[in-house]
């Protein structure tokens, strides 16, 4: 197929050298995408902070991070049509401003009302669900396609930043905050979410008169239809959802077990959830210049590395093995990801962009609490040594396979230099 014209390529050429971090427009994004990220991280674990203080219970607790997650997985396919019915930028205003406002009402009704606190958490969740989608369309609006790579792997290094740093300066914070406090904190952050980034294309144009619009099921069906155009899209999402499913669900419930009876230490937990932050901080690093030949073959094999985790925990091995496990899973992981995501800016067509990412979130997010809450009754079963045994060769064979399906390759349906990201 042949490559795209000199007056695409020349520009992303010619502006290599100067890196995404110096356009304000992006940087505004960037921002505005962290706080919304720093947010979401920071709900359940001041609401743990709120149990540990005696001001609400653990079955509430449980409650809300339910009905939050309720409320995101409802709100991501929504939030995709609509980032692509109207302005994404509109959608990141508007849903980032409705959990900015429900997080001051699930701090006043701490301890007073488990209802109104179930119902902040969702609308909280609905706003995270929604604004999701159209942060991925937004960046591919705003950046140039050759700096996409580099800007998502800026973004996921924020993520993996916080999530780092993060604990240790909310426990910090709760010395001299009351746990209300601290919520309100996170609805500033929505609120930034809401109003830093910047503007990007215009909304569509509106319907001519008398011209029907097509419903909610109809256009969500038109991102499902797009997204079926792409086999490297579909095949990544099947591995990507088994690597969630069973691998990092069977690690999430294996782990502190594993830690406690064969090492005698919870630090063991700690430790190998510090290494896979750190592993993706470095993988994020990475990619952020790394431009491999085969990119589709080289992200997938990145994802199978997550299975090294649920292997050091079935194979018996000191403490060390593990803590590698574990970094090379989190190098894994961003290697995959932002090529992952650059793939989906870059080959969707920009029009249905926003609901073929809905598809991604709601598939990888929703499947999550499946896989945990399947994972602990077969390990009741069956051991421990089976349900690794068995995640693991998931993890391992699933992407292996994925890497078969036509156009997985390059992430591609037009070869390895189709794209002016290709060129760049």
């Amino acid at each position: 197929m042949a490559g795209p014209p000199a007056s695409i390529l020349e520009p992303v050429t010619a502006d290599r050298p100067r890196s995404v971090l110096r356009e304000v427009s992006f940087l505004r994004l960037w921002a505005g995408s962290t706080a919304s990220g720093l947010a979401t991280w920071a709900m359940p674990f001041i609401l743990g902070l709120a149990v540990l203080h005696s001001a609400i219970t653990p079955t509430a607790l449980g409650l809300v991070l339910a009905v939050r997650t309720v409320g995101f997985l409802i709100a991501v396919p929504v939030g995709g049509v609509l980032a692509d019915r109207w302005s994404r930028r509109s959608v990141v205003l508007w849903s980032s401003l409705a959990a900015a406002v429900a997080t001051p009402v699930l701090a006043m009704s701490l301890g007073r009302s488990v209802a109104l606190m179930a119902v902040a958490g969702a609308v909280i969740g609905a706003g995270q669900g929604a604004c999701r989608p159209a942060f991925q369309a937004l960046t591919a609006e705003v950046v140039r396609p050759g700096r996409r790579q580099q800007a998502n792997a800026a973004m996921t290094l924020a993520v993996r930043v916080t999530t780092l740093a993060g604990p240790a300066l909310a426990a910090l914070l709760a010395t001299v905050l009351d746990v209300p406090t601290l919520l309100l904190g996170s609805g500033v952050l929505w609120l930034a979410a809401a109003l830093l980034p910047p503007g990007g294309k215009p909304a569509p144009a509106p319907a001519p008169e008398g011209a029907e619009r097509p419903g909610f099921a109809a256009e969500f069906a038109d991102g499902v239809r797009e997204a079926r155009r792409h086999p490297w899209f579909l095949g990544g999402l099947v591995a990507l959802a088994a690597v969630i499913a069973t691998g990092y669900s069977a690690t999430g419930v294996v782990l502190p077990m594993v830690s406690r009876d064969r090492y005698g230490t919870e630090a063991v937990l700690a430790t190998a959830v510090t290494a896979y932050t750190a592993g993706a901080l470095l993988g994020a690093l990475l990619i952020a210049r790394w431009r491999p030949r085969s990119r589709g073959w080289a992200a997938l094999a990145a994802l199978a590395c997550y299975g090294f985790a649920p292997l050091s925990l079935w194979l018996p091995g000191p403490v060390a093995l593990v803590v590698l496990a574990y970094a090379v899973a989190g190098v894994g992981i961003e290697l995959f990801n932002v090529p992952w995501f650059t793939a989906i800016q870059r080959e969707v067509e920009p029009r249905r962009l926003a609901r073929v990412s809905s598809l991604d979130f709601m598939v990888s997010y929703g499947l999550a609490p499946v896989g945990l809450a399947l994972i602990a009754p077969a390990v009741d079963a069956f051991g421990p040594g089976p349900v690794l045994g068995l995640c693991t060769l998931v993890c391992f064979l699933v992407p292996a396979g994925a890497a078969l399906v036509p156009t997985a390759r390059h992430f591609s349906r037009g070869g390895a230099r189709s794209t002016p990201e290709a060129a760049a």
